[in-house]
């Protein structure tokens, strides 16, 4: 397949959010739903031995969070996906502000009974810095929480940015009955507790059929009438408007329950750009240059349990990356065959024998590169743009 295709096919985004809005759980349900994994992690479930795939340091396990991010790859419908589970916690938030600058999109996660809360606007101005697009979850709708009009309007006054309703809920808490379709104009219908991908969901097609007044009378009433006021007051999506970080499309749903995750995967899809062009010092990269180009923008040390290692998390800018190819460190001058290359689905590693513009893949790495190093097939470039910060 030609470079053009495959770089086509790339998505490469990240989940961002304030602590426990249930960002890592999210993850989850999205490696789930693209056949990645095949039974989801609680992340509580620690008597059971069951943890989030993406946590794998034993401090994530026994605390239930996010320490470091994690880089996984997915198949969905004809898209390779990079997904990069994030930590939530500010102690953790340097690491966070450098994987933004690897990702072409931004998932933005909000608790449904908080909503905007201060981690999620402080990463929320990376992204516009950078001008990454943020497409939006608003989870834990089967809780009792607030009022979906109210939360619509907290994100528009406090990010500056209009939210373009994608999906909406249907009931919430007790009385969660499912989410509208807003683009396919179907409800998909709640049933508590499911962990595994089984069954079909239960689908109702179209907002005037009578069946869902019938099965959820006044609940399904009310979200009628939330839906006529949004869709007439909010903007149609605009895809250049999104692709600047000036609009962001709004989905709601439950993550503990893989309800409406299935819409956010198929937004990304849809909605996320393939991989940008990087702004090098010498000039702009495109992707779908023939030579290959790379950034280092993570190193994170003790990945495996079993000895003490250090590995580099390159984003690829440019081209195709082929094992044990010759590449130059722009930084040093030298080069060297990288023939250890992997890339990652939680502790497992799978080794990569090629990769393309907007993959992520890691090298171990024993002193030999640093933050920020460019990674070429011989022409001298620096990238820019990545965060540093003193110890």
């Amino acid at each position: 397949m030609s470079i053009d295709k495959e770089v086509s096919r790339r998505r490469t985004f990240a989940i961002i959010s304030h602590p426990d809005a249930g960002k890592t759980t999210l993850t989850e349900k999205l490696l789930l739903f693209a056949g990645a994994i095949h039974i989801a992690g609680s992340v509580k479930s620690r008597k059971a031995s069951r943890y989030a795939t993406s946590d794998w340091m034993e401090i994530e396990k026994q605390r239930g969070i996010s320490v470091a991010s994690s880089v996984m790859q997915m198949e969905y419908r004809d898209c390779v996906i990079n997904l990069l589970d994030t930590p939530g916690h500010r102690d953790f938030s340097e690491d966070t502000y450098r994987v933004l600058t690897a990702v072409d999109a931004a998932l933005m996660v909000i608790d449904a009974a908080n909503g905007i809360e201060p981690q999620t606007l402080r990463l929320l101005q990376v992204c516009r810095a950078q001008n990454t697009p943020v497409i939006t979850f608003i989870n834990k709708m089967d809780r009792e929480v607030r009022e979906p009009t109210d939360l619509v309007d907290e994100i528009e006054r406090t990010l500056g940015m209009p939210v373009v309703p994608c999906t909406w809920p249907v009931g919430m808490g007790k009385q969660f009955k499912g989410v509208f379709d807003l683009r396919n104009d179907r409800m998909r219908v709640f049933r508590p507790g499911e962990d595994r991908i089984g069954a079909e969901d239960e689908i109702i097609a179209g907002i005037a059929n009578p069946e869902c007044v019938a099965r959820f009378g006044d609940i399904f009433a009310h979200a009628r009438q939330e839906i006529d006021l949004v869709q007439g007051v909010s903007p149609v999506y605009d895809r250049a408007a999104f692709l600047a970080g000036k609009q962001t499309p709004l989905f709601f749903g439950s993550a503990i329950n893989n309800f409406g995750v299935q819409e956010v995967l198929d937004a990304v899809v849809d909605f996320a750009s393939p991989p940008r062009p990087h702004q090098a010092l010498q000039r702009t990269v495109v992707p779908v240059e023939p030579k290959f180009s790379g950034v280092v923008f993570k190193i994170q040390a003790n990945m495996d349990p079993g000895h003490r290692d250090r590995v580099a998390f390159i984003r690829v800018c440019s081209g195709r990356f082929e094992r044990s190819m010759r590449l130059k460190n722009c930084r040093t001058g030298k080069f060297f065959r990288p023939s250890s290359v992997v890339s990652f689905l939680s502790q497992r590693r799978e080794q990569v024998e090629d990769a393309y513009a907007g993959d992520i893949i890691g090298i171990p790495n024993h002193g030999v590169l640093q933050l920020g190093d460019t990674l070429t097939e011989g022409e001298d470039l620096q990238f820019t743009g990545l965060p540093f910060f003193a110890p």
